[in-house]
């Protein structure tokens, strides 16, 4: 059985590769960021969003999600309200005043949340964690449930001890009937120069009365997705980081072809790309992820949805691929520049 930890509680590692970034390889990102030339990091008009709040949310007993934006999915399984790694602050940073600034607002305020039965994080990096927005929510939360000694920030932000639950890698818990496993992922976790990896990160797998779930968290590519599948698969759905991805950082990071391939290994049905178009964190277009998971969905039969920021998805019936990104208004241009090596990647998968 894969486990989080090698030799104590004190630090975390991965269970096939052991990341680090030394120096030179930081400088080698920095050098990147600064000389890569950039084409549409940020879109050019405001991006579709649909408003909601707790008078226009879907149904109790109907299954549904929204995708709020990044990796923060406000989802609604057997009556019961989850949301998934909240961030619903102007900029994933540690300040106010500088780091990565949202493309758009939140469909849905802090204030006009439902009760939460469970707020659901995968770790603690700035874009999946906000400090902010757990201390907005905190009063209208059931339980936080997160991965090891990720619990622990929260207690220094306030939040009772006896609202917490940790997980180690396949541990589980159930919350008014919703199983919850935390699963490994490929990553790592700190917030600060002198916290690297002492807490642990997570994907999660939701596992309702009629539909099961899959949230990835961030992870690179690795063969946990299929061990994940085999032992809760199959999946109706997968929540899957699509986004923020480079070559340079792909072993903790899934470049797009990678994500739909561990949707496939999971045993998913529909595939719904999250992890983008909200913060700029790469080097690449802001709508390049759904451009490219959508081409490679289409050539590999995914069946794939790409809900607009505060769409309803219905679990019982999803809308079809919804192309909101290629909209004149928000790009400047419309890529195509990938299809051609996106199908020789296919190809090449295919013949191997």
């Amino acid at each position: 059985m894969l486990t989080s930890v090698i030799s104590n509680k004190s630090k975390f590692y991965n269970s096939e590769i052991q990341y680090s970034s030394s120096l030179g390889d930081t400088l080698k990102i920095l050098h990147a960021f600064i000389t890569t030339p950039r084409l549409d990091p940020t879109p050019i008009k405001p991006l579709p969003v649909n408003p909601i709040n707790q008078q226009t949310l879907c149904q109790p007993t109907n299954d549904c999600l929204y995708r709020l934006g990044h990796s923060s999915v406000l989802l609604s399984i057997d009556s019961k309200w989850i949301l998934t790694d909240p961030v619903l602050s102007e900029r994933a940073s540690p300040v106010l005043w500088a780091g990565p600034k949202r493309f758009h607002p939140s469909p849905i305020a802090a204030n006009e949340l439902p009760y939460l039965d469970v707020v659901l994080i995968s770790h603690d990096h700035y874009d999946h964690l906000d400090k902010a927005t757990i201390q907005a929510i905190a009063h209208k939360v059931g339980l936080f449930v997160t991965p090891l000694k990720v619990g622990e920030r929260l207690q220094n932000w306030g939040i009772a001890a006896d609202k917490i639950i940790q997980l180690d890698w396949w541990q589980s818990t159930s919350v008014n009937g919703i199983e919850l496993v935390a699963t490994p992922s490929q990553h790592f976790s700190g917030r600060g120069l002198l916290d690297r990896d002492q807490t642990l990160w997570s994907s999660w797998v939701i596992l309702g009365a009629k539909h099961r779930v899959f949230f990835s968290g961030d992870s690179g590519y690795f063969s946990g997705f299929k061990s994940i599948g085999e032992r809760y698969g199959p999946f109706d759905f997968t929540l899957m980081e699509a986004g923020a991805y480079n070559s340079l950082w792909r072993d903790i990071h899934m470049m797009p072809e990678e994500s739909v391939q561990a949707h496939i290994d999971l045993r998913g049905k529909y595939m719904i790309p999250i992890h983008n178009g909200t913060f700029d964190l790469s080097m690449h277009p802001w709508y390049e992820p759904l451009e490219r998971i959508s081409e490679i969905s289409s050539l590999r039969n995914i069946q794939l949805i790409t809900p607009s920021f505060g769409q309803l998805v219905e679990l019982d019936s999803p809308p079809i691929n919804h192309l909101w990104w290629k909209a004149d208004s928000i790009s400047n241009t419309q890529p195509t520049r990938f299809e051609q090596v996106i199908e020789d990647i296919v190809k090449e998968q295919n013949n191997g």
